[in-house]
């Protein structure tokens, strides 16, 4: 298991250095620069001011060491004041060095953010903490309403309980969230006026049942379904195994065979999924907060996306790649524990 850990570890760095090459490479294509040019200086800029803002702010350097200094092996040089040619920070609301110094993703230097005036990690790591108490309450809420009612429609496969709760499954799968986030808003919050529509104040005031049910209530119904419906077929499977039936021949009750036999073959799927979640709660979650106003990753992600902020949205692509690839490894891991036909070389 050990060398199989430090396979997947290896493979994980290559994957990510090569993931973020690419997404580096797109976020800095020429048209996004002068985008971003033309932000921090003005509208009617001229080709030319676009361009000395560009070559001050070392945007023009060879692809290679931009890279270098983003990731944290190549020094990151200073810029060069045309008047008096001294060396300048680059951004000054971020305090970044005058001087060369190895200041990149590897010492924990994410960049400035030239949307919000401050450095990249004072504003994704506050994102972060929201969206994870959002994904916290959307995971104890989903999980286990999800496991029961996958198990109470596979323990007795075309009964009317599995056909009811299975018409339920797949309608909550096939709702995406941006309808069933409308849908409880006018019903929960206009009709009723039991909950709050927005959940902006839930990053200012607190969290509370008022401001929160709605984002959860949205995000879990819609990843419930799909959970769901994979424990029923995993359900349904290993009623149907082997030694099933003989434990019931042995005289066994039908609860007690449950209990004791078929839930924990039974969850070994589920497991591969739930951990899956956790990239699309961290990706699918900008619509859920663009929609209730929460300002987490994937409200900050939008904003840095809509606004060219090249050192932020490289910073939530690195979040996201990581997430993906930490869930797979622990999904991996987990289930070659769970199963015990597996056996890892």
């Amino acid at each position: 298991m050990f060398t199989f850990f430090l396979k997947r570890l290896g493979v994980m760095a290559l994957t990510m250095l090569c993931l973020t090459i690419v997404v580096f490479s797109l976020v800095n294509l020429d048209p996004n620069l002068r985008k971003l040019s033309i932000s921090q200086t003005n509208m009617r800029a001229t080709d030319v001011e676009i361009e000395s803002w560009l070559v001050n702010n070392g945007y023009r350097d060879p692809f290679i060491e931009r890279y270098g200094s983003w990731l944290g092996v190549w020094p990151r040089q200073p810029n060069i004041d045309e008047k008096t040619g001294e060396a300048v920070s680059r951004f000054k609301y971020c305090d970044d060095p005058t001087v060369p110094t190895f200041s990149g993703v590897l010492q924990g230097d994410f960049g400035c953010s030239t949307k919000f005036k401050k450095k990249v990690a004072d504003k994704l790591i506050p994102a972060l903490q929201s969206t994870g108490w959002l994904m916290f309450w959307v995971m104890a809420v989903m999980i286990p309403s999800a496991l029961l009612i996958g198990i109470l429609a596979g323990m007795r496969e075309g009964s009317r309980t599995d056909r009811s709760l299975s018409i339920i499954s797949i309608t909550s799968t096939a709702t995406p969230e941006y309808v069933s986030g409308i849908f409880f808003t006018v019903i929960f919050a206009s009709w009723l006026g039991w909950l709050n529509g927005s959940a902006a104040t839930a990053t200012s005031k607190g969290i509370t049942f008022y401001n929160f049910a709605l984002p959860v209530m949205t995000m879990a119904i819609y990843g419930m379904g799909y959970i769901a419906r994979m424990t029923r077929a995993s359900m349904v499977e290993v009623m149907t195994a082997q030694y099933i039936r003989t434990a019931r021949l042995k005289g066994m009750g039908f609860y007690a065979v449950i209990i004791k036999h078929a839930l924990r073959n039974a969850l070994i799927a589920p497991f591969t999924v739930i951990m899956l979640q956790f990239p699309w709660l961290l990706t699918g979650v900008v619509i859920v907060e663009i929609m209730f106003r929460y300002q987490g990753f994937g409200f900050t992600l939008v904003q840095a996306a809509g606004n060219n902020d090249i050192d932020l949205l490289l910073a939530c692509s690195l979040v996201s790649v990581v997430v993906v690839l930490v869930t797979q490894l622990i999904s991996d891991v987990g289930y070659a524990y769970l199963n015990p036909r597996i056996r890892v070389k």
